[in-house]
């Protein structure tokens, strides 16, 4: 069921206030939501070839990261306005350095976004972690089992200067703290 957006204005939030609304009770760990450029959003279910995917990249990852790096899976990451739940991140650091805070925008390596039905919103978000400096950002399509790889960040534009797509038959390749990484597409999607 579709729903209408009031005309009446509608409260955009700070990530303090968000945190604050957290601290306070007002949602749960049981809450599925994440604050994206100041709004409280639901995130969608997340279906079997999701989880797969997910699994299959944090496992491939954590394998494959070099030292001073280390892979979260669904944990948020504080932005300026934003504070999206990213399915995998690679981050600087070890987890003890996040013991009182989330990783920050010039902590993150790597952000990836697992994608079955939400491409749109997936693809929208693209906007978000190019503003916050992400340096690079992917997203695996499942439907079309290909990765959209997204690089070189334009704060100003809120937008990636380099956008490519790797298809199954293909690896995609990064450098993370100076170490070569490749992914093969065909390995992640089920």
């Amino acid at each position: 069921m579709a729903v209408t957006v009031p005309p009446f204005p509608i409260a955009r939030f700070s990530v303090e206030q968000y945190h604050h609304m957290i601290k306070s009770g007002a949602f749960t760990e049981d809450d599925r939501i994440e604050l994206i450029e100041g709004w409280v959003v639901e995130q969608m279910a997340k279906g079997p070839a999701h989880e797969y995917t997910t699994g299959e990249l944090v496992a491939l990852l954590q394998s494959a990261v070099p030292s001073g790096l280390h892979v979260r899976n669904q944990a948020p990451i504080t932005f300026e306005d934003s504070e999206p739940e990213p399915d995998i991140s690679v981050v600087r650091g070890s987890r003890t350095d996040y013991r009182e805070r989330h990783p920050g925008a010039q902590d993150v390596a790597l952000v990836v976004e697992v994608s079955d039905t939400t491409l749109a919103t997936d693809l929208r978000k693209a906007r978000t972690y190019a503003a916050a400096q992400v340096p690079e950002y992917w997203i695996v399509d499942l439907p079309s089992r290909a990765v959209l790889v997204f690089r070189h960040p334009d704060a100003s534009l809120s937008a990636y200067r380099s956008e490519h797509r790797v298809t199954e038959g293909d690896k995609v390749v990064t450098t993370l703290a100076g170490e070569p990484i490749e992914v093969t597409v065909r390995a992640v999607v089920p």
